[in-house]
């Protein structure tokens, strides 16, 4: 167990069995409780019938159970699209996002309140980091739109606010509750996880051999050029990234996704192709382009329909599989963090009235 992890919900089975007996109760408490926790989904032990009475009452004293408050849900008119705001247990803000696709729902999470890595083109950085989420956090926000869907989640997307990376023993347990065959069952390779490119911690998890697809969010192709996007680029190169990725396919046989944002005349030229078109051929990675959100406290823009076509055509010429991210909910708070930046003025105006 790490420090950080102190609630019931990010237990795994066999720690919850454990607990039990340290309390006094049958182990075999563990696997209803569990049950209750992950699979029913349940946020209160008086929920809990199979429970005796006092062990509901002790456990509801001692271990309380952590949720996530919906604060607000935007719907899509578009597509469906659903994007949440969820309120903490200590009054902190994370979001989420429900979409709906023809292979299935996926949800993409937040991993930290707030977030330290400074991507110049994100709204997630903008009011700095707070704290990281516990797996528990991680895992109600697919719990709570499962709930409120009434619709089963089949893929998980780590790709909200914060670098998953920056979390990381939260980020590997919540993976491992989030694909035990007990709880969600949710299988590991229909979840993604991005980093800005923490070299050592993606080797580490090289090194955990899990089945998930690892995104590496690169969006320039030169040291220099990604200096000014991505205050990480300072401190890891390109060259130690793309080593990095060939040990995580050395390591797991999992093919790297390339995230990349493309903003209008940083780089998005025929040439950032070309070199982009080198990077992903040297490792064997899928290329994920991604027309960038304005976001009004940053002057970066998209490029034309035109000009992102042609930046695809020219990887494809070079025979890189690539995809065009597909845009959903446009019509509302698209860009991690915005949502959760809304509330926080608006809750900071009401005060300031008072």
């Amino acid at each position: 167990m790490c420090e950080e992890v102190m609630d019931i919900k990010s237990l795994t089975e066999e720690e919850l069995k454990n607990l039990i007996t340290d309390e006094g109760f049958p182990g075999f408490r563990a696997k209803q409780i569990y049950d209750w926790l992950h699979v029913k989904l349940v946020r209160d032990y008086d929920a809990m019938l199979n429970l005796p009475s006092s062990m509901r009452e002790s456990f509801r004293e001692k271990y309380p159970i952590t949720v996530v408050k919906q604060v607000r849900v935007q719907e899509s008119k578009l597509d469906g699209t659903r994007k949440y705001l969820f309120e903490l247990s200590d009054g902190n803000y994370v979001e989420s996002v429900f979409m709906r696709y023809k292979h299935g729902n996926s949800v993409c999470i937040s991993s930290q309140v707030g977030c330290k890595m400074g991507c110049r083109f994100c709204a997630s950085t903008l009011d700095g980091w707070e704290r990281n989420l516990l797996p528990s956090e991680m895992l109600d926000q697919i719990y709570a739109i499962t709930l409120d869907t009434k619709e089963r989640v089949s893929n998980v997307v780590v790709m909200g606010t914060g670098e998953p990376m920056d979390n990381y023993d939260n980020f590997v347990r919540f993976y491992k509750l989030l694909t035990s065959e007990n709880g969600l069952n949710i299988s590991g390779r229909n979840v993604t996880v991005s980093t800005c490119g923490l070299v050592p911690m993606m080797r580490k998890l090289a090194d955990e051999k899990l089945s998930l697809t690892l995104a590496l969010s690169l969006h320039a192709v030169s040291d220099e050029k990604r200096r000014t996007l991505m205050p990480i680029a300072n401190t890891y190169s390109i060259d130690e990234l793309m080593d990095a990725c060939q040990y995580y396919f050395e390591k797991t046989g999992r093919r790297i996704t390339f995230e990349y944002s493309l903003v209008a005349g940083v780089n998005d030229s025929i040439e950032d192709a070309k070199q982009l078109s080198a990077l992903a051929g040297r490792v064997g990675a899928h290329v994920n382009l991604i027309p960038v959100n304005p976001i009004k406290e940053r002057d970066y823009e998209r490029g034309s329909a035109k000009a992102i076509a042609a930046f695809k055509n020219k990887l494809e010429k070079n025979a890189i599989n690539v995809t065009i991210r597909r845009e959903m909910g446009q019509d509302i708070d698209g860009a991690c963090g915005q949502l959760r930046r809304r509330q926080m003025l608006e809750k900071s105006n009401d005060i300031e009235r008072k």
